[in-house]
């Protein structure tokens, strides 16, 4: 049995005569020139002051020669490629005396016999319609192009009418007006059954097109994409207007990446380039890497080593440049290894070698003056300006202590400012400090001019491990993927950083030894004694005392500490509002309609008793019980208790579900109360409830230990915590194979999978071992009889059906 490629290949071989007769005509009347104008309209548009002799051209697809004879007439290098034999064979005897002038290529448009880079443009006419993968013979069309190049693609929607009632009819209108004019029918000359048994077989007849083709050349990396549909008034005659009135032909096109320049060197899309970037004409030499992407995208700059001795970052670039895959790259990435490289290579510490002077208080420098502003001028004047993004990776130097924190610019714009924040909450550090300052630090001076920008801090010491280089790396590539620049998932983190305001920079008066009291992420109160400095015989010299509350940042680490040098920093720490509550409960108002019919089906179908069954086991046999559901969404396990007596109060802090559980509470005619409430926050006294129960709630949840805490504050002595959740940070809920065709989940669509995915993906809860985690932190809090089990999931999910939770559940029992 043939393949659909042999099919294909077999259809368009018989067919070559035929068609070849049908471009004669086109090239003995009007078309010629209507088609020839457009082509090099196009091509003088998009290379002015260029002669047709220096510009190589491909025709994808070339058939009878039509277009290759065109462009060959034009004076251009033309270069014509088909799968079919035959067609090649007519479209020699086509050309003519052109035959000669043109290179033919006996080639698969989805897996062209060509070098990359050879071609200033490519064009193609009805070629893709009948492609066994069009997606992939764009991305060849592309690999083929230099950068810069120009692709056209002359196509239209051909067989949608076989799919598509609306556009079947349109055909037959097309075939009946036709005949009423007495033109020649077009599709008489095929054989229109097997040609129609290709068309069911191949993509594109399925796709709504020309907007399928639009998003398939942006993956494959062109800009500017744009479809011309009104591009049929332009070429076609009035009796192919009658013969294809339904199905205009449309214009795509889009230009490849340029290359990305930058002083000595270029790099074309898809490749990575590695070796020294030179600055101030030569003058300064740092090692670098730049990867540009085939796709479009902006422009992120990364540096390390402005202080030669703070290793972290340093590493951390040098693995950013040999990990990141430049097939996820949309947009151009920039990594400048080591910025001070003398320092660093002569173990100098923060200091400028020759000047003494910290390079990270020089910006935006001075091209006449010492080393140190110098560089910071070439830094900030060549490298800086090309950003559109820009994060500067630092440590602690060799005599400081940190807790890890990021600094984001505040002295900027207010876009600028609020893209440097939101890089900043991509950061999996516990804090986030936002700077003052305009000048002197190579991040606060790319922000005072439009560049959004961050500095990372993690290690010090002059040390560095592999982990605080693998989580800087890692906090580097969520950036990335936030801001669309790398295609890939944020990798989990374990903070959400909060905000530092009013930082004290405490020096020491005078040189001594320092004896901390305290360590970097220590909380701190007004008035405490944070460290003192003493002489060598033990006098006291110095007291450093907290001015407010807040927490300690960093502090000299070694025993010497130097007059008017740092010996302390610490800010007050602001209580942020959440954002990703407010993303959770934007997305669950989004699910709330569907929560509820599905719930009410729930509570009619086998699983309630089943459910029911589960919890009364766990449960004291005293009616007169009063249980909190926590989470409770649509109100499932709160209708379900209260209809068996119980004295229920369901809470959730999303409103429109509250509302859904109301309704679903008086269809079933029970009394139930219901609240909208934080689960990380509740509104009830100490020891209010004798149970506590929640069901797939705290895997939501941004600070699941605060909700236990909670929950546990509110349950009697005696009370009973039940949890049943899963480990569904294990799970990716955008892969639905396991899910029955019924389900849910089927029907909300992959835009709201994937929002949940990436909800997820911000909360730490989805990267811990569950339940150990689970029991671990619930034992913290002097809890002691626990009971975990394991099978609930195999009790309650009985059947594959529309009810069905492919990931096994867990049930926490604990009494206080």
């Amino acid at each position: 049995m043939n393949t659909l490629k042999e099919e294909i290949h077999a259809y368009w071989t018989q067919r070559a005569e035929g068609y070849s007769e049908y471009n004669q005509q086109e090239m003995a009347d009007a078309r010629r020139s209507m088609w020839k104008n457009k082509l090099l309209s196009l091509l003088e548009e998009n290379f002015p002051g260029k002669n047709p002799e220096e510009l190589k051209v491909l025709d994808v697809g070339t058939g009878p020669g039509f277009f290759a004879l065109l462009l060959a007439e034009a004076g251009y290098q033309v270069t014509a490629a088909d799968v079919t034999e035959e067609m090649l064979k007519e479209a020699k005897k086509n050309t003519g005396v052109f035959a000669e002038k043109i290179t033919w290529k006996l080639s698969d448009a989805q897996k062209l016999e060509l070098g990359d880079c050879e071609f200033d443009a490519v064009f193609s006419r009805n070629v893709t319609w009948n492609l066994e993968n069009p997606g992939q013979a764009y991305e060849e069309w592309v690999r083929v192009l230099k950068p810069g190049g120009l692709l056209c693609n002359f196509d239209a929607d051909w067989y949608g009418h076989l799919y598509d009632e609306e556009k079947r009819s349109g055909y037959e209108k097309d075939r009946q007006r036709v005949e009423e004019k007495n033109l020649e029918d077009y599709y008489t000359g095929t054989d229109i059954e097997r040609m129609e048994a290709i068309a069911r077989q191949v993509p594109l007849s399925r796709q709504k097109r020309p907007q399928w083709d639009v998003e398939a050349l942006k993956n494959a990396g062109l800009t500017e994409v744009s479809c011309d549909t009104e591009v049929w008034k332009q070429v076609w005659t009035e009796e192919e207007v009658a013969n294809n009135g339904s199905t205009p032909i449309f214009l795509l096109s889009g230009k490849k990446r340029e290359s990305f320049c930058l002083n000595h060197i270029s790099v074309e899309p898809g490749n990575v380039w590695t070796g020294y970037l030179e600055l101030g004409q030569g003058e300064f030499r740092l090692p670098a890497a730049v990867l540009h992407g085939t796709r479009p995208g902006k422009t992120m700059l990364i540096t390390a080593g402005v202080h030669g001795g703070e290793y972290v970052g340093i590493q951390a670039a040098i693995e950013l440049a040999q990990k990141l895959k430049i097939q996820k790259v949309a947009g151009t990435i920039i990594i400048v290894k080591v910025i001070n490289v003398p320092a660093f290579e002569r173990r100098n510490g923060s200091m400028g070698l020759t000047d003494g002077k910290n390079l990270n208080r020089e910006f935006p420098g001075n091209p006449k003056g010492t080393e140190m502003e110098r560089l910071a001028w070439a830094v900030s004047h060549e490298l800086q300006p090309v950003a559109d993004y820009y994060i500067d990776l630092h440590s602690g130097d060799d005599y400081e202590q940190l807790t890890s924190y990021v600094y984001y610019a505040g002295m900027a714009d207010e876009k600028t400012f609020s893209q440097s924040r939101r890089m900043a909450e991509q950061v999996d550090v516990p804090y986030m400090v936002r700077s003052n300052v305009a000048s002197g630090g190579a991040y606060n001076y790319a922000a005072s001019q439009g560049i959004p920008s961050i500095l990372i801090e993690r290690g010090g010491m002059g040390a560095w491990t592999s982990e605080e280089v693998r989580s800087t790396r890692r906090d580097v590539r969520n950036i990335l993927c936030h801001l669309g620049i790398y295609q890939g998932k944020k990798d989990y983190r374990t903070y959400y950083p909060l905000d530092v305001t009013d930082i004290c920079y405490q020096d020491a008066s005078r040189d001594g030894l320092w004896y901390p009291f305290k360590k970097p992420g220590d909380m701190i109160r007004e008035g405490e004694i944070l460290g003192e400095v003493r002489d060598y015989e033990g006098g006291l010299l110095e007291l450093s005392v907290a001015e407010y509350d807040g927490v300690i940042l960093y502090q000299t680490g070694t025993l010497q500490v130097l007059g008017d040098g740092p010996m302390i920093a610490y800010g007050k720490i602001v209580n942020p509002y959440d954002e990703r509550k407010e993303r959770i409960v934007s997305y669950w108002e989004k699910r709330s309609g569907d929560f509820l019919e599905h719930k009410r089906a729930e509570l009619h179908s086998p699983m309630s008793e089943r459910w029911l069954y589960e919890i009364k086991n766990q449960l004291p046999q005293d009616r007169n019980l009063r249980i909190l559901d926590v989470g409770c969404g649509a109100g499932f396990f709160s209708v379900l208790l209260a209809k068996e007596g119980y004295q229920v109060t369901g809470v959730d802090l999303t409103p429109d579900m509250v509302e859904n559980a109301r309704t679903l509470a008086e269809e079933e005619k029970t009394d139930c109360e219901f609240f909208v409430m934080d689960a990380e926050n509740l509104r009830f006294a100490d020891e209010s409830f004798d149970v506590v129960i929640s069901r797939n709630l705290t895997w939501t949840l941004p600070d699941v230990k605060s909700a236990y805490r909670e929950w546990v504050r509110v349950l009697k002595k005696g009370g009973i915590l039940l949890n049943f959740d899963a480990n569904y940070g294990l799970s990716d809920f955008t892969d639905l194979c396991e899910l029955p065709d019924n389900h849910a989940h089927q029907e909300i669509g992959d835009d709201m999978m994937r929002e949940c995915e990436e909800i997820k993906r911000q909360l730490p809860i989805s990267s811990y071992s569950r339940p150990a985690w689970d029991l671990e932190t619930l034992g913290a809090m002097k809890l002691q009889e626990f009971s975990v089990d394991l099978g609930i999931s195999s009790r309650i999910y009985v059947e594959k059906d529309e009810f069905y939770n492919p990931t096994p559940m867990f049930m926490l029992r604990t009494c206080k």
